[in-house]
């Protein structure tokens, strides 16, 4: 086979293998259906998928074409059987779902935000006409009906011995090419068995085709880009998502239920469905606590998504590898690491300021951003007075000017998480940078890049006054949990913000 036909192959057999592992995995997903893909769109044709979905006999006869559409034409394509009609019927599957949310007018932005006309389906969609076109003929099952084609053309012919010879020859050239196509089936075997074996691991459902969707409703009130930073050579944006939310972490004063109620309402559809939002109102960053680091690696997994990853890690001192969270964080694709606050609070407090400095120096030998956070400045300042300076700063930024503020005269330095002190008048879960003044002052004079969080104080300062006051007050990115309902109201808060500030005095270092 020549270079130009094996690469056509390729392309075919990929193709065809991505149409058959999304049928698979809606088929053997429960209750699976394309409902919320078609009552969501909000391109010209919308009006026509809306009423594909308007009674439950049309939907339940969308999946059933839908499921085995794509499984019939991902075989017949890997396997290279009736290529040519497979070819146009996938082509013309394809473009029902370009149609759907057309990357141009009212659906323009995709999943990275940045998608006009020419997306993964348009792309998909213009090799199979290429191959419709091109009729490759290189490994596939055809290849055995031409055999059975040219046998009977041999047996109707004059059997003289010149065409005897010619045809013996030709003869066994097609076994060899026959056999040649059957390759195809131990390499669908091997996909099928990884497949099935990542499956297993991840539970994957079918979240890569129609299941999840965002409000583009809410995309379309976006009032533009929003701005953006660097950290190393990551871009970021200047708005961070934050993880608690996702991750059930809720600093709710004492109201026990709300971390339950959290986790309720964020399931794993809506947790991905949240992030979807994320990337496509702009936010293209999200710092997670070490826990939720398997939840990320499945989305990015499942969507493609290439969201920017930030993970805070611990030392695990009981442990014979104390570095083993560095080393799962790596392993598992995370962007940028850096140590989580309340330990790095700990280790400063009970004077344990070598185990922080092999921290920062492990992950930057591992060629990664190191950061370093904390929730009381005293944390900072100390590591800083020891040499000890991360390549960026995460640190609460907010005012005290609310309510419920915990009274100035009862707050210590590391106090935050309450360890020492059941006492109600010492300890309340509502006030998460004691000292503002002087995390102004230590920003300020800082030469490396601040990521602010808490900027709301848990919801109790708003995100006009919160946003505002962090940024003016030197940080470079802000990182705030954020429901899905609130995503697009924040971005936009954010980029008025920053196109508004009027007091900043410390240079942006990102």
């Amino acid at each position: 086979m020549n270079p130009k036909k094996t690469i056509v192959t390729i392309l075919r057999i990929a193709i065809g293998w991505h149409f058959l592992y999304e049928g698979a995995i809606k088929l053997f997903t429960k209750e699976w259906t394309a409902e919320s893909f078609l009552t969501n769109t909000h391109g010209f044709l919308s009006g026509f998928y809306h009423w594909l979905a308007a009674t439950p006999g049309r939907m339940a006869t969308v999946d059933f074409l839908n499921i085995w559409g794509l499984i019939l034409i991902g075989l017949a394509l890997f396997l290279g059987v009736f290529r040519r009609w497979a070819t146009i019927c996938g082509a013309l599957l394809l473009l029902l779902y370009y149609f759907a949310y057309p990357p141009f007018g009212i659906a323009l932005l995709g999943s990275d935000g940045t998608t006009y006309v020419v997306n993964q389906l348009f792309i998909e969609t213009t090799i199979l006409v290429f191959l419709f076109f091109y009729g490759e003929s290189g490994y596939g099952f055809d290849s055995l009906f031409d055999l059975f084609t040219r046998k009977k053309t041999v047996l109707q012919k004059p059997a003289t011995k010149e065409v005897i010879l010619t045809e013996e020859a030709a003869g066994i050239k097609s076994r060899r090419e026959a056999l040649k196509g059957l390759v195809t089936l131990p390499a669908l075997g091997l996909l099928g068995l990884g497949a099935y074996s990542s499956n297993k691991r991840f539970d994957v459902d079918a979240s890569t085709g129609a299941t999840i969707q965002v409000n583009r409703v809410a995309l379309s009130g976006l009032k533009g880009v929003l701005p953006k930073g660097k950290l190393g050579n990551h871009e970021m944006s200047r708005l961070i998502m934050g993880g608690n939310l996702i991750g059930g972490w809720a600093h709710a004063r004492d109201l026990l239920y709300a971390g339950s109620l959290f986790k309720a309402y964020n399931t794993e559809k809506k947790i991905f469905e949240t992030l979807m939002l994320c990337e496509q109102a702009g936010i293209n960053t999200i710092n997670i606590g070490y826990p939720t680091m398997e939840t990320m690696v499945k989305y990015k997994k499942l969507t493609g998504s290439k969201i920017k990853v930030i993970v805070q890690v611990a030392v695990q001192e009981k442990s014979n590898d104390i570095f083993e969270n560095v080393k799962a964080a790596i392993d598992s694709g995370m962007d940028i690491i850096q140590m989580q606050g309340n330990q790095c609070d700990w280790f400063v407090r009970d004077n344990k300021l070598d185990l922080i400095d092999k921290l920062l120096n492990k992950i930057r030998s591992e060629g990664y951003v190191a950061g370093l956070g904390a929730h009381t400045i005293d944390s900072f300042l100390i590591c800083e007075e020891n040499g000890i300076i991360p390549d960026y700063y995460m640190k609460t930024m907010h005012h005290d000017n609310y309510w419920s503020a915990h009274p100035r005269e009862n707050r210590k330095p590391f106090e935050v998480d309450g360890a020492r002190s059941n006492d109600h008048n010492m300890f309340h879960d509502n006030c998460f940078c004691p000292f503002p003044d002087k995390t102004i002052e230590f920003v300020n004079r800082v030469k490396v890049p601040v990521m602010g969080f808490k900027v709301l104080a848990a919801g109790a300062i708003t995100p006009e006054d919160g946003f505002n006051w962090a940024f003016e007050n030197g940080a470079d990115f802000i990182c705030v949990g954020m429901f899905d309902f609130q995503v697009v109201k924040d971005v936009n808060i954010c980029i008025d913000t920053l196109n508004n500030l009027k007091n900043r005095k410390r240079e942006w270092f990102a």
